[in-house]
């Protein structure tokens, strides 16, 4: 049952971090419009689909990736508030714990989760994939890749030297088949392949075909013929060169398989997939460890005023985002477990968070 104390408390809290994401929203959009606004001319983006496809899923998105921070900046700038306006002292005053206090806060912060883990594993996918989609259709570049390896499903090794989506066309393909015991079946080289989007049909121009097994080696269609081969492959040119942000648009089963296909393909960009993965569920829970922080290091009187507080804050608030980047380098590039890269600043803070509060005022 909620007391006075406890509706009070989360309203601020709610109220406050609600302004400030739209506030810092709106701003986004702004910048975000600027910078946009004459690849939307060019591309003569309608102005719905700016509007609805585009910054509607902008808002979703990037107000649900900061929300942690801002629900940091939220909880220090309302109990900084009550702080300087001398509300904490008479609440430890009337003999409530410090821990009662603390009780509202983490109600406040167990909303703002549960709304952030439904936007990460329901509604964002859904809403990345317009967004990702109008940002493909209206101002992205070109898609390039250059050197691109990977094995896929069936023993079959693919590799070009590159690749440009504008025109669904890989230069310098080489394709190997190789059997159970990992032995080289065919080659087949191709000095361009053609394949248009969503389609399983492949256009090879200058290729050639090397069947090996002794003594029956043989060669078709040797190269620079000008003979050309319409095939089936069982993967796509786009399914290569997709997008690293791809992984947004999928659901958790989806996002889970997507990164054991790829682990089967020797893709480079594992690390990526599941940092992406585990953060969808890490992100929602450093609410309640940035929420017990800011309670904590803003609940107590300064003469600075709430300035004091607020600069402390941030210097948290930075130290915090830097060690996600940390770990999530350390995952990229040098093996470092994804699921530790992601939790580890939420555990790490979350000990600051517990010493923090024993220090606060009681």
């Amino acid at each position: 049952m909620l007391k006075i104390l406890d509706r009070y408390i989360i309203k601020k809290y709610l109220i406050t971090f609600f302004f400030m994401l739209g506030v810092i929203m709106i701003l986004a959009m702004v910048f975000d419009l600027a910078d946009r606004l004459g690849d939307f001319i060019e591309k003569e983006a309608p102005i719905s689909a700016i509007f609805f496809d585009y910054y509607l899923n902008f808002i979703v998105y990037f107000g649900n990736l900061f929300s942690p921070l801002i629900v940091f900046v939220a909880v220090i700038w309302f109990t900084a508030k009550m702080a300087q306006n001398t509300e904490i002292i008479p609440m430890l005053n009337s003999g409530r714990p410090f821990r009662r206090i603390l009780r509202p806060y983490m109600i406040g912060a167990t909303i703002l989760m549960l709304i952030s883990l439904a936007l990460n594993h329901i509604v964002l996918p859904e809403s990345n994939k317009v967004r990702l989609q109008f940002e493909d259709d209206y101002y992205r570049n070109v898609r390039t890749i250059s050197d691109y390896f990977a094995e896929f499903p069936g023993k079959k090794v693919v590799y070009f030297d590159s690749y440009r989506s504008d025109k669904s066309r890989a230069l310098g393909f080489v394709m190997e088949n190789r059997n159970e015991k990992d032995q080289l079946v065919s080659i087949m080289k191709a000095n361009q392949v053609f394949n248009p989007d969503s389609t399983d049909v492949w256009r090879l121009s200058d290729y050639h075909i090397r069947y090996i097994g002794s003594p029956n080696d043989s060669l078709v269609h040797p190269a620079n013929s000008g003979v050309q081969l319409d095939t089936i492959l069982p993967f796509k040119l786009s399914e290569m060169a997709q997008r690293n942000s791809v992984v947004q648009t999928m659901g958790y089963a989806e996002l889970k398989e997507f990164i054991a296909l790829e682990k089967d393909k020797g893709s480079a960009d594992i690390a990526f997939y599941e940092i992406e993965f585990y953060q969808r569920t890490s992100f929602p829970f450093a609410t309640y460890v940035l929420t017990l922080i800011g309670m904590s290091v803003s609940s107590r009187k300064s003469r600075g005023g709430i300035g004091v507080n607020i600069a402390v804050g941030l210097l948290l608030a930075f130290i915090y985002i830097f060690a996600m980047k940390v770990t999530s380098v350390a995952a990229e590039n040098v093996g470092f477990p994804a699921i530790i890269a992601v939790w580890i600043p939420n555990l790490i803070f979350a000990v600051l968070g517990l010493i923090l509060y024993r220090m606060a005022p009681k």
